[in-house]
């Protein structure tokens, strides 16, 4: 069993991928960045804007509210992805590390992590509407798939494990 621990787990290794991306890509100050010196025109551009989708802010002028309502979509992204890792079959199914199928099950779960984060952050906002709840999830579905392939890359060989 000591022995087993060494081994990344694939659950794990896609859930810390998915928070060191909204940690670090989320942040205020990437956000800054990136508005400032990055054209959205462009292939790369487009990807870098996108890739702070999942932004979240550190204000203290905010209410505790208005606070975790700003930066739930932040954090249902890294624990939905933890929930979609454990219940996609593909890491679990799959009979050799590094399979075709981990990397599409850690890609699918950003996909749906994204989508659903959306969904779900969409709910709290003052008066939301089915199209704004529809344009959410939308956005963070195309957010999952344009950059889920890193979750994706991140699983390869991973062990199923206890709760894996």
């Amino acid at each position: 069993m000591a022995l087993e621990s060494r081994y990344k787990t694939a659950t794990g290794a896609g859930t810390l991928a998915a928070f060191l991306l909204v940690l670090i890509f989320g942040s205020p100050w990437y956000g800054d960045w990136v508005n400032e010196a990055v054209d959205e025109k462009t292939g790369l551009g487009w990807w870098l804007h996108l890739l702070h989708w999942p932004a979240w802010t550190v204000d203290s002028s905010n209410s505790m509210r208005g606070v975790i309502v700003g930066d739930l979509r932040a954090i249902l992204v890294v624990v939905l992805t933890l929930v979609f890792l454990v219940l996609l079959p593909g890491t679990q199914l799959a009979r050799a590390r590094g399979t075709v199928a981990q990397l599409l099950a850690g890609w699918a779960a950003y996909i749906f992590a994204g989508a659903f984060a959306a969904l779900l952050s969409t709910l709290f906002y003052t008066d939301p509407s089915l199209l704004g709840i529809f344009g959410a999830s939308s956005g963070g579905a195309a957010y999952g798939m344009f950059v889920g392939w890193i979750i994706g890359i991140a699983t390869l060989g991973g062990r199923r494990g206890t709760g894996d």
